[in-house]
């Protein structure tokens, strides 16, 4: 199957080479990176390791994937999609074992659930976002009767699947849009245990602060609500 991977990044210059040394190491060439507003040289050092850069000057997470979707719509569409960070959190070894229950035919969705590496304790994820995580996840149990065990941004989709759940979240609500809509349409979710190391460099966006994780965790709750009444609307 064809497998395109889709990194979002924003002042990722210094961790972006080597996540792309390493997915391609691991056999993945059809890499996007979507610059998401970047002030370093994220989208220079993107090309330089081989990467595809697709501009979206409107910041969020969101904003971003969307713009990598159409890119890949007007280029050649893949039959499985890879959304991984780019600040080296995610390894890319384990792609493999995120393909491996969509290419067997058990599932629509897989979901990245993140653990830390033997011996890193919960470091790797902040306490504040830890809890942040809880309290969306229960929410969605909650309104949605949707039982996640991790938000992550770390999945592999079909795109056939993907393109039917009409994102349209800009935000950091879009893991969990996702998430809620592949449930209410019935597609297949799977989640499979992925390692979570710390980033390479810099602080992250979101759990990086704690007012990073409030923003966050706002948009997922303004989700939580928005896809109750878009649920309720249709039924």
């Amino acid at each position: 199957m064809r497998v395109a991977v889709l990194l979002p990044a924003r002042d990722e210059e210094e961790s972006l080479p080597g996540v792309l040394e390493e997915l391609r190491a691991a056999g993945y060439h059809n890499l996007v990176v979507v610059d998401n507003g970047s002030r370093d040289r994220t989208a220079d050092v993107a090309r330089e390791g081989g990467g595809v850069v697709v501009t979206e000057a409107e910041r969020g997470y969101g904003a971003a994937c969307l713009s990598g979707i159409r890119h890949l719509i007007e280029t050649g569409p893949p039959d499985l999609l890879v959304f991984m960070d780019a600040d080296g959190s995610d390894d890319p070894r384990a792609i493999r074992d995120l393909l491996a229950p969509l290419e067997s035919d058990e599932a629509d969705l897989v979901i990245g659930v993140r653990a830390s590496p033997p011996g890193a304790g919960s470091h790797a994820v902040p306490l504040h976002a830890r809890l942040g995580n809880a309290l969306v996840k229960g929410g969605a149990r909650l309104l949605h009767g949707a039982h996640f065990r991790d938000l992550g941004p770390f999945r592999a989709v079909r795109f056939p699947t993907l393109l039917a759940l009409d994102m349209d979240d800009r935000t950091w609500g879009w893991t969990l849009q996702m998430q809620l809509r592949a449930h209410r349409s019935g597609a297949r979710v799977v989640e499979v245990e992925v390692p979570h190391r710390p980033r390479v460099a810099g602080r992250s966006k979101v759990s990086g602060t704690l007012e990073g994780s409030i923003r966050a965790g706002g948009k997922m709750l303004l989700t939580l609500v928005t896809e109750m009444r878009r649920r309720t609307a249709t039924e």
